[in-house]
C-alpha cells in the first residue's frame, strides 16, 4: 500500500476526460491518503457531467469513507467548498505532508503561470481550440495523436512549462521544503534545482495518464 497517492488534471465534465482508465484506477488504489492535486473539473456547469462522470464523484465519495482524501484547488474547479463536504473530502489550496525525512509542498501550481494572467481570452481560446483537437484525435489510428504533437512541440508551452517548475522551486525554497509537487502543466516531469526537486503529476485527459507515489519521503511519477 501507498502511504499518498497524487493524481490532478481530471477535468470531469470534458469530453477528454479519460473516464474509463480513472474509474479502473480508483477502484484498484491502495493508499492511505490521496490527494487530488487541482481541476478535478473542467468548468463549473455540472450539466457537462456525464452519467459516468458523476460516477466518479461516487466512487470518491465511498473512497473518502475508508482514506483521507483531500482535494487542492485548481484553476478549472471555481468556488468548489460546497462539493467537497457533498463527497466527503478536505478542500485547500495547498497541502504541506511530511514523508520520511522529506517536507513536501503540493498545490495545483496556477499560481506560477503568468501567461493566463497576462492573457486570459488568449488562454480561453487556445484552451477550446487544444480541446477541440483533442476530441478530433479519436479518429486518428494513434489516439491523441496530434494534440501530445502539439503539445510537446510548442515553444511556447515548453518555456511556460519550464518557467512554471522553476517559480515552483523557488516557492518551495520559502517553506524550507525538500520537495514541491504541482499539476496544470498536464506534462508529467522532473527537475531539480539546488536541493529542491519538482514534479509534475500530469493528467487524465491523455492517452498516457500519469500519477504521483510517496513513500517514506521517495516521490516517482507513474502511468497507468
Amino acid at each position: 500500500m501507498n502511504e499518498i497517492v497524487v493524481i490532478s488534471d481530471i477535468h470531469l465534465g470534458s469530453n477528454i476526460c479519460q473516464i474509463d482508465k480513472l474509474s479502473k484506477f480508483l477502484d484498484n488504489l491502495t493508499t492511505q491518503t490521496l490527494i487530488i492535486n487541482g481541476d478535478l473539473f473542467d468548468s463549473w456547469d455540472f450539466r457537462r457531467l456525464r452519467k459516468d462522470h458523476w460516477k466518479i464523484l461516487k466512487k470518491l465519495r465511498q473512497l473518502s469513507d475508508k482514506i483521507k482524501v483531500i482535494w487542492i484547488s485548481g484553476n478549472h474547479d471555481g468556488p468548489a467548498e460546497l462539493v467537497s463536504h457533498l463527497i466527503g473530502v478536505e478542500f485547500v489550496d495547498e497541502y504541506i505532508v511530511q514523508s520520511g525525512t522529506k517536507k513536501i509542498v503540493i498545490l495545483h501550481g496556477d499560481i506560477f503561470d503568468n501567461f493566463i494572467s497576462k492573457y486570459p481570452t488568449f488562454t480561453k481560446i487556445a484552451d477550446r481550440i487544444y480541446r477541440l483537437i483533442q476530441k478530433y484525435d479519436k479518429f486518428h489510428k494513434n489516439e491523441y495523436y496530434y494534440s501530445s504533437l502539439i503539445k510537446r512541440s510548442s515553444k511556447t508551452f515548453l518555456r511556460c512549462s519550464e518557467q512554471i517548475a522553476d517559480k515552483a522551486i523557488d516557492y518551495c525554497y520559502n517553506y524550507n521544503a525538500d520537495t514541491i509537487i504541482c499539476g496544470h502543466t498536464h506534462l508529467a516531469l522532473t527537475k531539480q534545482k539546488g536541493s529542491v526537486h519538482y514534479y509534475n503529476s500530469g493528467c487524465w485527459t491523455e492517452s498516457t495518464c500519469s500519477f504521483i507515489t510517496i513513500n517514506f519521503g521517495k516521490v516517482e511519477i507513474k502511468n497507468e
